[in-house]
């Protein structure tokens, strides 16, 4: 995979890392405007819709200003390394800087949407990294469990609790945030179980996620505590640039930025992801944790 030219790691990520997203031409809806126009839809209806309009270019400007994340340790092969990524500053949403709404969605959509814009969602490490160096750490705010957990209502309603509790704390738009939702996170389980999402994190405050690592849930489950956050495929090995698949890969780096070690074919892995069987129903059950 191609890679951007090197910069030196923790110097910021380069606007070129975001030059597969397409422009926003500010012709699409406002985020309440958009969450009025899928306010009947749910399940893959509403993943059509929100992967329409990401396609279009319909994501507010901020998330296209990448923030970097560094993870340091020990290479496998002896030495120590610095893996700095560049990740959004938050969670995929549809608006405009002053008008816009998180949008969780099934794994298969999530995962077209990285690819067409050259990310990858996080490892379970990668997460807790980018929780430690938030500049902005939110509470979780989990909303009654039931049926409605996957309505759009459920997510407005989340939408605006994250926005209230960001104005109390004053915190400029832009700055990485994390806290306030659960990852679609990046998995060797899944080569086993390819029509299941894997969702962690949702963090207290002392950095214990609320969600471990799950798999319980099909492809196409999301509800309103989801969040895709996107890394970019370009990561920087001490200043270097690098495919972040060939990081997942590789023996000696791997366990840098996944605590399952290496990831063998992760393109491979991607592409068998979120399909479902052919005989599946339209909408699944929504099922406990």
């Amino acid at each position: 995979m191609a890679v951007a030219p090197a910069v030196m790691a923790g110097e910021g990520c380069s606007e070129s890392l975001g030059e597969h997203i397409p422009p926003h031409g500010g012709a699409g809806p406002t985020g309440s405007a958009f969450a009025q126009q899928v306010a009947d839809l749910s399940g893959t209806d509403r993943d059509a819709a929100i992967e329409a309009a990401l396609l279009a270019g319909d994501l507010p400007p901020f998330l296209r200003r990448l923030k970097p994340v560094v993870l340091e340790g020990h290479r496998a092969g002896g030495g120590s390394a610095r893996v700095q990524l560049c990740v959004t500053p938050d969670y995929l949403a549809v608006g405009s800087d002053a008008d816009y709404v998180r949008v969780p969605m099934g794994l298969r959509p999530a995962l077209s949407i990285a690819r067409r814009f050259g990310f990858v969602l996080p490892t379970t490490k990668m997460v807790d990294a980018i929780y430690a160096q938030a500049d902005v750490r939110l509470v979780p705010q989990p909303l009654p469990a039931g049926p409605r957990m996957r309505s759009t209502d459920y997510l407005w309603r989340h939408n605006g609790m994250i926005r209230t509790q960001r104005r109390a704390l004053d915190a400029p738009l832009g700055r990485l945030v994390a806290g306030h939702k659960k990852d679609l996170a990046l998995t060797a389980r899944l080569r086993a179980m390819p029509q299941r999402v894997a969702i962690y994190g949702w963090q207290h405050p002392d950095g214990t996620p609320i969600q471990p690592l799950s798999t319980v849930h099909g492809a196409r489950y999301a509800d309103y505590s989801h969040g895709v956050r996107l890394v970019s495929a370009t990561a920087y090995v001490d200043g270097k640039a690098r495919s972040l698949y060939d990081i997942l890969e590789d023996p000696d780096l791997a366990p840098i930025v996944s605590s399952e070690g290496p990831i063998r074919d992760v393109a491979g892995l991607v592409a068998t992801l979120g399909s479902p069987p052919a005989d599946a129903p339209r909408e699944e059950a929504s099922m406990a944790r």
